[in-house]
């Protein structure tokens, strides 16, 4: 009896490490067919990290084309962030942020060249799921997910004018625009709607299922000692803006300050994940993976690398099962 179960977790295994394979190859197929990765050689090319984190929130067979839909979305989260962090002049970023804010086509016109590739392929990728959103649910989100891109690109803004002004924000402020800055409740909105959630409140009155998991990222990000390989720029932290505020503060004292942040943070989603009743048990259970997921997303080695998402990427991805007694 025990072979027989052993065998039947092997096949299981082996058909989704199949099916997870074949949705990393389709996401790696449409991100360089849009052409940014070739017009955009400044930003981040990591799809199979954009797609471990759908991968992970929304581990169900059956949602398949949520996680291609939901992974490109974190792909323009990367892309955006490294638009502002990496190659645009403050100038640029007004326009871009605008543009955002108007979310028509006409806007594109204003633009650099490599922000119009940016935009044309967001506001088409944006149209695009809210359509499929509206052929499985009945109903289309396009305001409220234009809503979220908003948000976002205004809370990059913020950031930019604060380091390009040389000006360390209060810690709270810090946080309260870091928390969408980092871009969970973006992705978490967008996710709530493709498994047929219904509008949730405005960033300043996010539910703990997802403002806790944005937290708990911005504060991790801002503990990494190292920097992603990739990504030279610099956006600001938690931690210095806590130190500013606090200079008798040692440094061990402020990260075990962000440490209690963040074990706060997930006392707070833990019990939300109890309590919830308006979200689906899907869209619980994509929450609490995003905040498991943090801590390989961002534990950075000296040599700039995530051996622990290394790992558990060959274990899931390209490694066969061994379930032998």
């Amino acid at each position: 009896m025990r072979r027989i179960i052993q065998e039947l977790a092997r096949m299981d295994f082996i058909l989704i490490q199949s099916l997870h394979k074949q949705e990393l190859q389709e996401m790696t197929s449409w991100w360089r067919n849009t052409g940014l990765s070739q017009d955009l050689r400044f930003a981040r090319d990591q799809s199979l990290k954009w797609y471990v984190w759908s991968m992970t929130s929304l581990p169900n067979p059956k949602f398949s084309q949520h996680r291609l839909a939901l992974t490109k979305v974190i792909a323009f989260v990367y892309l955006i962030d490294d638009i502002f962090d990496l190659k645009g002049s403050l100038d640029e970023l007004r326009l871009f942020t605008d543009a955002i804010n108007k979310w028509e086509v006409s806007a594109i016109d204003l633009l650099p060249c490599y922000m119009r590739i940016c935009y044309d392929a967001l506001y088409k990728t944006t149209n695009e799921i809210a359509e499929m959103i509206f052929e499985e649910h009945g109903w289309n989100p396009i305001n409220i997910l234009k809503k979220s891109w908003i948000e976002l690109s205004n809370a990059f803004m913020r950031e930019a004018m604060w380091f390009a002004r040389g000006h360390v924000p209060p810690a709270d402020d810090y946080l309260r625009n870091g928390v969408i800055s980092c871009g969970v409740p973006l992705v978490l909105t967008h996710l709530n709607f493709l498994l047929g959630g219904g509008a949730m409140d405005s960033a300043e009155s996010y539910p703990n299922l997802i403002s806790s998991p944005a937290t708990i990222l911005r504060l991790w990000d801002d503990l990494g000692s190292a920097k992603d390989e990739k990504q030279e720029g610099f956006d600001g932290s938690y931690l210095e803006c806590f130190m500013k505020e606090n200079p008798q503060c040692s440094v061990e004292s402020a990260r075990e300050h962000v440490m209690q942040m963040i074990c706060k943070a997930w006392e707070e989603l833990n019990k939300e994940s109890f309590s919830s009743s308006s979200f689906s048990q899907d869209f619980v259970t994509a929450c609490l993976n995003t905040a498991r997921m943090v801590k390989l997303m961002y534990s950075y080695n000296e040599e700039h690398k995530l051996p622990m998402l290394e790992e558990y990427v060959t274990l899931l991805l390209f490694k066969a099962p061994n379930l032998k007694a």
